[in-house]
């Protein structure tokens, strides 16, 4: 039903598009730190990219979401593509720090948000119904971790194989190709021209966004990046600990392997089952798989077992709480509120890693699961006290979209 809705083109720019973010990070990590052999003026420098993605983030959905995805988002993997290859040349070249901290301040600010617009563009596309909405929700979902396994993994397979240079200028290709495909597809115009008139977009743009179930979403998102930077610390510290340290990138693989098959499950839960119900649930499973994650690094099998438990509750969650935000938020705002949303995840998933990276340096291999078990615990008793049909009631009702524009994407 979703690829009949959307065309199956558009789902294949819509992953590859989303690669140079989930490459990114990693890759400028690794390039930095070869050529000036510290780590720490890597760290910096991806520092940097982090907080370009978590400033404009919400400045590109919300630039798209007044303007047009098709617009802003053609600017935007144009302008990150040509930041990428600067990074990289000023990387290669040697040149000062401050000189590799711009580029990539700028990639991070110009990153085309494919994730969160293809989410708002599935939503209006869906035209209000639960069930179809939910159904595109999971496969973007799925969408999403495929591309947060495989980003990683290539960047690691071209750093190795050939140099780090390499996988950045193959972020930088898929940017400028692939989110450009993605931005001019017909789709595209749909999630524009959702609102009915102008009159009555500016009326919900001024509406204000950062209402209080929202920001309930934003705090739960950001519980969920702690969750995934102490986890990512985790597993990298306790496989050198078991002398296994090649490991690491399996185990990232196999946890997202588990999160997309529970997040193929979530689309065929029944509609009758509401969102905030399957919060308070999802959330539940998040909590128990931190604790079994926290005493399973005595062994590569246990900690292998527990991170796939771990990642049947990530899914549900992301889907769960991206389903909500459309409930929540005015339709006009939709795209800045979804990349506000990831934004937030991503600002707490660096605070994570920094303080995992302390507590396992400090303490043990095993201490940063103990961090993803206190996010996980805050976020049980945050969703318990809060995430109720009343409070998350739906807001407005997503205007359908045109049928020319319905009739046009599977044709594309």
């Amino acid at each position: 039903m979703a690829t009949q809705l959307t065309g199956s083109r558009v789902l294949l720019w819509s992953l590859l598009g989303r690669l140079p973010n989930a490459m990114s990070p990693i890759g400028t990590l690794l390039l930095v730190s070869r050529n000036t052999g510290s780590v720490w003026s890597g760290s910096l420098v991806a520092g940097a990219l982090a907080g370009g993605q978590a400033i404009g983030g919400p400045i590109v959905g919300r630039l798209a979401d007044r303007r047009g995805q098709r617009t802003v988002g053609l600017a935007a993997a144009l302008v990150n593509a040509a930041a990428l290859v600067a990074l990289v040349a000023a990387s290669e070249h040697g040149l000062a720090l401050s000189w590799q901290i711009a580029p990539a301040a700028l990639t991070g600010l110009s990153v085309p948000l494919v994730g969160p617009l293809s989410r708002s563009r599935w939503v209006r596309l869906s035209a209000g119904e639960p069930e179809l909405t939910s159904a595109m929700l999971a496969l973007d979902g799925i969408v999403d971790e495929v591309s947060f396994t495989a980003g990683p993994a290539l960047v690691g397979m071209l750093a190795t194989a050939v140099s780090p240079s390499a996988g950045m200028l193959t972020a930088a290709v898929l940017s400028g190709v692939c989110a450009t495909l993605f931005a001019l597809h017909p789709t595209a115009a749909t999630a524009a021209t959702g609102v009915p008139t102008p009159v009555h977009a500016q009326s919900q743009s001024a509406e204000r966004l950062f209402n209080t179930p929202y920001l309930l979403l934003m705090a739960g998102m950001a519980l969920l990046g702690a969750c995934f930077g102490s986890v990512q610390v985790g597993i990298t510290a306790t496989t050198e600990a078991l002398g296994r340290p090649g490991s690491a990138g399996l185990l990232y693989g196999f946890l997202g392997c588990t999160s997309s098959i529970a997040g193929i499950a979530t689309a065929s839960l029944p509609a009758r089952w509401g969102l905030p119900p399957r919060l308070r649930a999802g959330t539940a499973l998040l909590f128990t798989a931190s604790c079994v994650l926290f005493f399973a690094d005595g062994s590569l099998v246990a900690l292998t077992a527990a991170v796939g438990f771990l990642g049947v509750a990530v899914a549900p969650q992301m889907i769960t709480m991206f389903g909500l935000v459309e409930r929540t938020v005015p339709a006009a705002r939709l795209g800045e509120a979804m990349a506000a949303l990831v934004s937030a995840l991503i600002l707490a998933q660096s605070a994570g890693t920094f303080v995992s990276g302390w507590a396992a340096d400090h303490f043990s291999p095993g201490a940063p699961f103990a961090v993803t078990a206190a996010a996980a615990a805050t976020a049980l008793v945050l969703t318990a006290c809060t995430a109720t049909e009343h409070r998350f009631r739906r807001r407005h009702s997503t205007p359908p979209a045109p049928v020319a524009a319905k009739a046009a994407s599977p044709a594309a």
